[in-house]
């Protein structure tokens, strides 16, 4: 199995789009690509518009190439509905109509409008596929963040071919919640990416107290699976992404994005006020 890892926000854009590949499928999962609209009080800088151009050109030109693409939500740092590149495609995505929130359903709705006649789309939740000797699966809806988030639900996607198993968990901020931590230990991953939690926002949207949950359910995953983790997104947005979660980096074996292609840290947001001459 090949995992490209595409772009995060470890490489300068928000995002968690990753490309695989199998004998029997080219798969897509999150194409989408955004920028934080305010930081620090400011727009993106031009670093950032530059960095969110070069990774959508990337995006539409591999998802050309792809059998299918994956919708674990619709927040737009992770699909963008305008994009010609749905066309022709098998697309699983979140159910449009349970267990979303009032923004996301209107979102999916004109994604449907646009795209069900182009595409062959299936509601994915709690589901599996199997293309020849490649096994998609689906968890079902797992909450965007702490219990009783406004943000709505997510799904993990597994790929497994051969014994070898990638699991892709989406936005479960930690994973902060326990149900979620253990499914994604359920899933058995040889190489999990998961997003960090919103560390940005602690003592504001994201408690002290939900942080130690998800450094911990991090912790979990690592001893109860051998998988090496790719940890990027929300924490990302940090300068301090390091010290907040010290005892998960420790263990050796999570990388960022841009740790696992071998890239240098591209932190364009959290580095926003420096990109406008402001300093760190």
């Amino acid at each position: 199995m090949k995992v490209v890892p595409i772009c995060s926000d470890s490489l300068g854009v928000r995002s968690l789009c990753v490309y695989v590949e199998t004998g029997d499928l080219r798969l897509l999962i999150d194409p989408g690509a955004a920028l934080g609209p305010r930081r620090y009080g400011l727009p993106p800088a031009r670093e950032e518009w530059e960095a969110l151009a070069r990774y959508k050109e990337e995006i539409r030109r591999i998802a050309e190439g792809c059998d299918a693409l994956v919708i674990s939500h619709y927040h737009y740092d992770h699909y963008d509905p305008d994009e010609e590149f749905w066309e022709g495609k098998e697309v699983f995505i979140k159910d449009p109509e349970e267990r979303i929130n009032a923004s996301q359903k209107e979102r999916a709705s004109y994604f449907l409008q646009r795209h069900r006649e182009r595409a062959k789309i299936s509601v994915a939740d709690g589901r599996s596929f199997t293309f020849g000797s490649t096994r998609l699966s689906f968890s079902p809806p797992l909450p965007h963040g702490p219990e009783g988030t406004r943000l709505g639900y997510v799904l993990a996607t597994r790929v497994e071919e051969e014994g070898f198993t990638l699991v892709h968990s989406s936005d479960v901020q930690g994973p902060v919640v326990e149900e979620s931590a253990r499914l994604l230990v359920e899933m058995g991953p040889d190489l999990l990416i998961v997003d960090g939690a919103p560390t940005y926002f602690l003592g504001w949207k994201f408690s002290a107290r939900n942080l130690k949950r998800a450094n911990e359910n991090l912790r979990r995953i690592l001893k109860d699976t051998d998988a090496e983790i790719i940890l990027d997104h929300h924490l990302l947005r940090d300068l301090k992404y390091r010290e907040r979660s010290e005892s998960v980096w420790e263990s050796g074996r999570v990388k960022t994005f841009a740790e696992y292609l071998g890239k240098p840290l591209n932190m364009l947001e959290a580095n926003r006020k420096r990109l406008f001459g402001g300093g760190a």
